[in-house]
C-alpha cells in the first residue's frame, strides 16, 4: 500500500518533536521514496503496546503536523487507517497522549477530503468523546471542533443529540477559554440548523441560571469578536427558523437582525460580509415583517450594491495580493447579495421597486444569469424569480431589459436546481399581462416546456405544465394547437395519471384553459374528444380529492359550453350519470361544478338553437329536474340561485 506523504511540510513542525522521534521525522523529508515510505512507521509505533507513552504522544504530534500539509498527505494517512489508530489512542489513561490524538483527529476531520461518516462508523466513539469533554480545555476545544465539522444533516444531529451533546456542551459557553466558547457556539449552530427538536431543547437550557438564547444575545453584542457575533446570530437565526423563537421576539428583531445587517457593511472583511448576508437572507426569507424591517435598517439595499464592486480596480503592483483575495471572494459576494435581495423582495412591492431602482441592478442580475459559477447563476435566478412576482415589474423593468432572453438561454442547459427556479420564473413571465409572453412563445418555449413535463423531477414536471397552463390562458387557437401537438395526447394522459398531486392539478388546469371559448372547444374536442372524455371518466371514478374532482367537473362544464362538443357528453350515459351523482354530493363545491355542467347542457340559445329541447327532455327523463327543484331549496345561496336559473331554462 503506497502511503506516500508529500513534502515539504512547514519546518516549524520539527520544533515540536524531541530527539527520540527525530530519526523518523527526517525520513519524511528524504528525497528517496523508499525512505519516505518508512515514515509510516510512526503509525506503527503509535499502536504498539511496547512503545512508551512519550513516544506515542510524539508520533501523534508528528502525524498531526503531516496532516496539516497537502490534501494528498491526508489521503495517504486515511489509506493507512490513521483514524481507527487515533481513536484507539483515546482509550489511554494519559491526558497528554489523548490531547495529541484529538489534535491530530481534529486536523484530519477538518480536511475536505475526510468523509464525516468515519466518525460515526463505530457506535462507541461518540459517547466516549462526550465523556472526554470534561478532561481539559484542549479536549473540549478539539472535540467540539470535530463535532461541528462532522455534523452534516439530520442523521448526525440526531446521533449527537441522543448522546447528550446539548447538556454536555452547554456549560462550555461560559468557559474561561475563548477557543472553547467559540467551538461550543459553532457546535450549537450546526446542531440547531433546520432541526426543530434540537432548537426547542436549546430554548429551555439553563447555564448558570441563564437561558441559552440570553447567552447567545450577550455573545452577539458589538464588543465581542466578530466571529462570535456572527456565530451567535446564526444560532438564534436557526432556532427562529426551526420555530423555537418567534419572528417578532425582541432577540430577533432588536438583536439578531441588526447584528447581521452590521456584518454586511463595508467595514467588515469580505468573508464576514458573505456570511452575514447569507444568514440574514435565511432569517428573513419566510417573514414579510422581518423583510420590511431589514430593508430600512442601515440602508441595507444600497449597502448590498457594493457587493458587486469586487475585485476593486488595482493601481499598484503591491495590491496583487489583495486582488487575488478579492477575486477569490467576488463570486461569493455576488451570490450572497443575490440571495439577500431575493429574500428582501419575496413579498413586498415597495421593496422590490427599491431593489430594481438600485444602481444597474437589473443589468447585474442579467449578467449573473450567465456566470460560470453555478452557485452565482442559481442565486441570480432566485433573485429574478423573487422580483418577477411583481405585476408592475413584469410590465416594466423585465421588459426593458428583455430578461426573457438570458432566461431562455439558462433553460437550455442547466443543472436541475437552476432549472426548477428558472422554469418557475418562466411561469410568471407567461402570465397573460406580461409583455414577455409573445417573444417567449416565438423563441420555442412550447417544445422546451413540453420537454420539462417528461422530467423525472416532479418539481420540473409541475413547472413545465404550469407554464403551459399560463401560456394557454386566453390564447389563440394556433398556440393551443401547438401545445397539444408538442405535448401529445399520450403525454397528456401520462400527466393525468401522475402520482404527484400538483402535476395532476396543473394538467387539469391546462386542459381547462385549452377548452375555453366555443370555437376552440369544438375544434379540440373534434380531434381529441374521445381521449379527453376517457380521461375525465377515469378521474371521476378514481380515488381523488375534492379539488381534483372539482377541476374535472369544470372541464366537463367547459365541454358542455361547446356547440358541437356538448354532444360528446349527451351521448355518453356514463358521464351523465356521474354529473347527476355529483349534483347530489355532500360537498357544495362538487354540487356547484356539476350544476355548471347541467346549466350549459340545457341552455337555450336566444336564436332557438336546435337540440336544446332534446337535451332538456333527456335530462328530465334522467330525473335532473327533480334534483334542480330540490337544490332550489338549498341553504347555500349560490347553489340555490344556480338551480333556479337552470329551472327557468325549462320554462323559456
Amino acid at each position: 500500500m503506497a502511503c506516500l506523504l508529500e513534502t515539504p511540510i512547514r519546518m516549524s513542525v520539527l520544533s515540536e518533536v524531541t530527539a527520540s522521534s527525530r530519526h523518523y521525522v527526517d525520513r519524511l523529508f528524504d528525497p528517496d521514496p523508499q525512505k519516505v515510505l518508512q515514515g509510516v512507521i510512526l503509525l506503527y509505533l503509535l499502536q504498539q503496546e511496547t512503545s512508551s507513552t512519550e513516544l506515542k504522544t510524539e508520533c501523534a504530534v508528528v502525524l498531526g503536523s503531516l496532516a496539516m500539509g497537502t490534501e494528498n498527505n491526508v489521503k495517504s494517512l486515511l489509506d493507512c487507517h490513521i483514524i481507527p489508530a487515533l481513536l484507539q489512542g483515546l482509550l489511554s489513561p494519559d491526558l497528554k497522549f489523548i490531547e495529541a490524538c484529538l489534535r491530530c483527529l481534529r486536523t484530519i476531520f477538518t480536511s475536505p477530503v475526510t468523509p464525516e461518516e468515519l466518525l460515526y462508523t463505530d457506535a462507541t466513539v461518540i459517547p466516549h468523546l462526550m465523556a472526554l469533554l470534561g478532561r481539559s480545555r484542549y479536549t473540549q476545544e478539539y472535540i467540539c471542533q470535530i463535532f461541528s465539522h462532522c455534523c452534516k444533516g439530520p442523521d448526525h444531529q440526531t446521533i449527537l443529540f441522543n448522546h447528550g451533546a446539548v447538556q454536555n456542551i452547554a456549560h462550555l459557553l461560559t468557559s474561561l477559554s475563548y477557543k472553547v466558547r467559540m467551538q461550543a457556539l459553532k457546535c450549537f449552530s450546526v446542531l440547531a440548523f433546520e432541526n426543530p427538536q434540537v432548537s426547542m431543547t436549546l430554548v429551555n437550557v439553563l447555564v448558570d441560571g441563564e437561558l441559552l438564547p440570553q447567552i447567545f444575545v450577550k455573545m452577539l453584542q458589538r464588543d465581542k469578536p466578530i466571529e462570535m457575533q456572527l456565530t451567535s446570530a446564526k444560532c438564534l437565526t436557526y432556532m427562529c427558523r426551526a420555530g423555537a423563537i418567534r419572528t417578532d421576539d425582541s432577540c430577533i428583531v432588536l438583536k439578531t437582525l441588526p447584528c447581521l445587517v452590521r456584518m454586511c457593511s463595508k467595514e467588515r472583511l469580505l468573508e464576514e460580509r458573505v456570511e452575514g448576508a447569507e444568514t440574514l437572507a435565511y432569517l428573513i426569507e419566510p417573514d414579510v415583517e422581518l423583510q420590511r424591517i431589514a430593508s430600512i435598517t442601515d440602508h441595507l439595499i444600497a449597502m448590498l450594491a457594493d457587493y458587486f464592486k469586487y475585485p476593486s480596480s488595482v493601481s499598484a503592483i503591491t495590491d496583487i495580493k489583495r486582488l487575488d483575495h478579492d477575486l477569490k471572494h467576488a463570486h461569493e459576494l455576488r451570490q450572497a447579495a443575490f440571495k439577500l435581495y431575493a429574500s428582501l423582495g419575496a413579498n413586498d412591492e415597495d421593496i422590490r421597486k427599491k431593489i430594481i431602482e438600485t444602481e444597474n441592478m437589473m443589468d447585474r442580475i442579467v449578467t449573473g444569469l450567465s456566470e460560470s459559477s453555478v452557485k452565482v447563476r442559481l442565486a441570480a435566478v432566485r433573485c429574478l424569480h423573487s422580483l418577477s412576482r411583481s405585476v408592475q415589474q413584469l410590465r416594466t423593468s423585465f421588459q426593458d431589459h428583455a430578461v426573457w432572453k438570458p432566461l431562455m438561454k439558462v433553460l437550455q442547459n442547466a443543472p436541475d436546481e437552476i432549472l426548477v427556479v428558472a422554469s418557475s420564473m418562466l411561469c410568471n413571465l407567461l402570465l397573460e399581462f406580461s409583455p414577455s409572453k409573445e417573444p417567449i412563445l416565438e423563441s420555442g418555449a412550447v417544445e422546451l416546456l413540453c420537454g420539462l413535463t417528461q422530467s423525472e423531477n416532479p418539481a420540473l414536471r409541475v413547472n413545465g405544465i404550469w407554464a403551459l397552463m399560463n401560456m394557454a390562458f386566453q390564447a389563440e387557437q394556433k398556440i393551443k394547437a401547438d401545445i397539444l401537438r408538442s405535448l401529445s395526447t399520450e403525454q397528456l394522459f401520462r400527466l393525468l395519471s401522475d402520482s404527484d398531486l400538483n402535476v395532476l392539478m396543473k394538467t387539469l388546469g391546462l386542459l381547462r384553459n385549452l377548452l375555453s371559448t366555443r370555437p376552440h372547444i369544438d375544434k379540440i374536442m373534434s380531434t381529441h374528444g374521445k381521449q379527453i372524455m376517457q380521461a375525465v371518466t377515469l378521474i371521476l371514478e378514481g380515488e381523488h380529492n375534492i379539488e381534483v374532482k372539482e377541476q374535472t367537473l369544470c372541464i366537463l362544464a367547459n365541454i358542455a359550453d361547446g356547440t358541437t362538443a356538448k354532444e360528446l357528453i349527451m351521448t355518453n350515459d356514463d358521464i351523465l350519470q356521474k354529473i347527476k351523482y355529483y349534483m347530489g354530493h355532500s360537498h357544495v363545491k362538487l354540487q356547484l361544478a356539476a350544476m355548471f355542467c347541467i346549466s350549459n347542457l340545457i341552455w337555450n340559445e336566444e336564436e332557438g338553437e336546435i337540440g336544446s329541447q332534446e337535451r332538456q327532455d333527456k335530462l328530465r327523463d334522467m330525473g335532473i329536474v327533480d334534483i334542480l327543484h330540490k337544490l332550489s331549496q338549498s341553504p347555500d345561496s349560490n347553489l340555490c340561485d344556480k338551480a333556479k336559473t337552470a329551472l327557468q331554462q325549462y320554462l323559456a
